[in-house]
């Protein structure tokens, strides 16, 4: 469904909007109370986060643990900023989140930082699966001329999901291990003519590979157009809403980008409720 800010403003007027949500996801409509070992209401106390039972008045805190843990930040202006990243379709910058939510540069640096950690993903792949690696960045200084660029490694599915890594090298000893951890044994991998993936007909995978040297770009079925797509569409990305990306920080870009790739067919509201949903997962109830 498409999803306006309107309709955003309207579902989640405030911050207790807000955190309303947080806790029905976190413990359902009608959650257990460990100290009067009861199904219970709880209600949410007077200018705090948390919620107190009716009966025992033990008290829950939804956010602890999660992304907005011990932040000062208003509730509304987090998600202000998921819904900005789920409209998104080059991704957002902390200067935009700045300029819109109304908060500081270092606030909306870290609310980013934080975001992203909700778009990482742990994909495994099969079928007909391209593998490639990328170079992203710049040079050094005239005076050493070896490249200072960061490597990406990445896996497509055709027509389904993307999986990337930024990787400390090129061989195989950094690659091939990518490759058995994402993509199902047994499946099609298509390559280019380059070295490190000749081990991959010995572990179990169906290896084909097109020549870029003679020009080949298509044989067949064989090709690598899907991934080299993406890598297009992540660059032009960087290039045109960042500018740069530091390497100590790249591998969340590189999760935000293979999230929207992955989500490519949802509406936007999809893209947002998914992102939301995101914050309580893998925390455990206390």
């Amino acid at each position: 469904m498409r999803y306006t800010v309107k309709q955003f403003n309207l579902e989640y007027p405030d911050d207790i909007a807000c955190l309303h949500k947080v806790f029905l996801d976190r413990y359902g409509e009608q959650p257990y109370c460990t100290h009067c070992k009861r199904h219970t209401k709880f209600y949410l106390v007077t200018g705090r986060k948390c919620f107190a039972c009716e009966f025992c008045g033990k008290q829950l805190h939804p956010l602890s643990g999660t992304i907005f843990h011990k932040s000062s930040t208003s509730l509304k202006d987090w998600f202000h900023a998921i819904y900005m990243f789920a409209v998104s379709k080059n991704g957002i910058s902390a200067k935009e989140v700045e300029r819109q939510v109304g908060v500081t540069y270092k606030t909306a640096h870290r609310m980013c930082a934080q975001i992203r950690k909700l778009m990482a993903e742990d994909n495994t792949l099969e079928g007909d699966v391209e593998v490639d690696e990328t170079y992203i960045g710049g040079r050094k200084p005239m005076s050493d001329r070896k490249q200072s660029k960061s490597i990406v490694f990445g896996a497509v599915e055709r027509g389904g999901r993307v999986s990337a890594k930024h990787v400390a090298s090129n061989g195989s000893r950094a690659l091939i291990p990518e490759v058995t951890r994402r993509v199902v044994r047994g499946s099609t991998i298509n390559s280019d003519e380059y070295r490190a993936y000749i081990p991959l007909k010995r572990l179990g995978y169906e290896h084909q590979t097109v020549n870029h040297s003679l020009l080949e770009y298509v044989r067949g079925n064989v090709s690598t157009n899907t991934i080299e797509g993406f890598w297009s569409q992540l660059k032009r990305s960087i290039h045109g809403t960042f500018h740069h990306v530091s390497p100590k920080y790249l591998q969340w870009y590189v999760d935000e980008f293979c999230f929207r790739y992955n989500m490519r067919h949802e509406e936007s509201g999809e893209v947002f409720h998914k992102l939301t949903d995101r914050i309580v997962e893998n925390i455990s109830i206390m």
